[in-house]
């Protein structure tokens, strides 16, 4: 596992190095992420200490949906914890069997929209801990065919300063992690859509004939970027850490071909170009982002090789 090293400029001009350390109670650290829960973690807040009923006898500690409108379970641990991944996906099993439970939850919360819009194909478990042991890391494997679970190792630096850092991520059926475009076929002469081979049950996203080319070169841009988790979505293809980095959506239509890219970037950053980039705060649209990057051409991507890694190297 990679070591985070932290380090503060001192009064004679050198770095020192600051030595991470657990929080005192678990409770504190579960606040502390509850609080700032989307821009941590990318999920919205639903419930705390979420009482599983006389049978099941637990209690989730986070509840929430993430930014994809997946159910996800946060189980927050002070130091290292061997139980953590195997109570955390007791509590999963719980939830898939009160869906409409779960979903009356985020009709009260986030509205009857985001209740309609719960995907329940790969439901998410989030373990924020203080360590895990390469047995942790190992045994999150059991479950890439189900679910979706992140190992989030945290550090405090003084009262002020709370890091965390992903250290394992299984992302469910996409096993891999692969891009989608490497199971294309090569043989493209239709403008007709065609589905591109991914996952079984990950998705029916399909990716149009007519665009397949292109969005090899924009894929090959994000992925060499940075080191990002790639999945097929329903309605998208999210590149992401912890947070999704970048949405991709096809607009394959004749007279407005173009691939939409939403940037996890701050539009008032950037200098806009009719055309080429649009600020979509407020604006309603699938995917994730604030940056709407349009598409059309190669010189499109090497145009926007820039901001994508902009958006990668602040993920």
């Amino acid at each position: 596992m990679a070591d985070l090293k932290v380090f503060r400029r001192g009064a004679d001009g050198r770095d020192v190095e600051l030595q991470g350390s657990t929080v005192a109670r678990e409770q504190e650290l579960q606040r502390r992420v509850e609080a700032a829960l989307e821009p941590m973690l990318g999920v919205r807040f639903l419930a705390t200490e979420y009482a599983t009923g006389p049978w099941h006898q637990g209690r989730i500690d986070t509840l929430g949906l993430d930014e994809d409108d997946v159910p996800v379970i946060i189980e927050f641990k002070r130091r290292r914890d061997a139980g953590v991944i195997t109570q955390a996906v007791s509590y999963l099993v719980w939830l898939l069997a009160h869906r409409h439970e779960f979903e009356a939850l985020v009709r009260r919360r986030l509205g009857a929209d985001a209740a309609e819009a719960v995907d329940w194909r790969r439901p998410r478990v989030i373990c924020v801990a203080g360590e895990f042991s390469r047995h942790d890391r190992a045994a999150v494997s059991l479950y890439q065919r189900d679910y979706r679970v992140d190992l989030v190792r945290y550090r405090v630096f003084g009262p002020d300063l709370l890091t965390l850092q992903l250290v394992e991520t299984v992302p469910g059926f996409s096993a891999s992690g692969a891009s989608p475009m490497q199971a294309a076929p090569a043989d493209e002469a239709s403008d007709e859509p065609e589905a591109v081979a991914v996952p079984a049950g990950v998705s029916q996203m399909e990716v149009p004939g007519c665009l397949r080319e292109l969005y090899s070169e924009l894929d090959e841009a994000l992925t060499s970027a940075g080191d990002l988790e790639v999945v097929v979505l329903k309605h998208y293809i999210a590149y992401r850490r912890i947070l999704n980095v970048a949405s991709v959506i096809f607009r394959p239509s004749v007279s407005h071909r173009a691939i939409l890219v939403y940037l996890r970037l701050d539009p008032d950053s950037v200098e806009l170009e009719e055309g080429f980039t649009r600020d979509v705060r407020g604006i309603g649209h699938l995917g994730t982002g604030d940056l709407e990057v349009r598409i059309t051409s190669s010189a499109d991507v090497e145009k926007a090789v820039p901001l994508i890694r902009r958006a990668v190297e602040g993920s």
